[in-house]
């Protein structure tokens, strides 16, 4: 019994203090606007792209780039009514080793992911997109897929 009084006494203190302590608003932890109140003037967006994660990319050979946009939010909406929404909304464009073809990302899981590539440089291009397919602005990471030895040789069909 006197443990129960004890517990309800700290649970009691505890949630003084919880009470008493600054809170700090949601706009201040750096969140995003809220999606329900269009935005007037909005800032140009912007796009920041880290490079491939070390530990993955040397062990395995899989290439995990983290992004982070601003003042765009990544979901998967097109056309041309689609540039009219604020806040701003898009998708990216993803461009690996120069070639004549690329992919639209539009997940905003804030990662990609390329398995397979061969060893060696390799170079990708990550384009910030509106809904109608044009290009806002873009950054390109490079690196290098360590040559590395499979654990278990692939089976040989017979």
């Amino acid at each position: 019994m006197t443990m129960t009084f004890r517990t309800l006494g700290a649970m009691a203190a505890l949630s003084m203090l919880a009470a008493t302590a600054p809170a700090q608003a949601a706009t201040q932890a750096g969140n995003d606007p809220s999606p329900y109140v269009a935005i007037g003037n909005e800032p140009a967006p912007k796009l920041f792209v880290d490079p491939p994660l070390p530990g993955p990319l040397a062990s395995r050979g899989a290439v995990f780039i983290q992004y982070r946009t601003e003042n765009l939010r990544i979901v998967p909406v097109f056309g041309a009514n689609a540039t009219d929404v604020s806040p701003r909304i898009g998708h990216l464009h993803v461009t690996v080793d120069d070639l004549p073809w690329h992919w639209a990302d539009a997940s905003g899981d804030n990662t990609l992911v390329l398995v397979g590539l061969p060893p060696g440089e390799h170079k990708v291009l990550v384009e910030l997109a509106d809904p109608q397919h044009r290009v806002i602005t873009a950054q390109t990471v490079t690196f290098t897929v360590p040559a590395t030895a499979p654990a278990t040789a692939p089976a040989t069909p017979k």
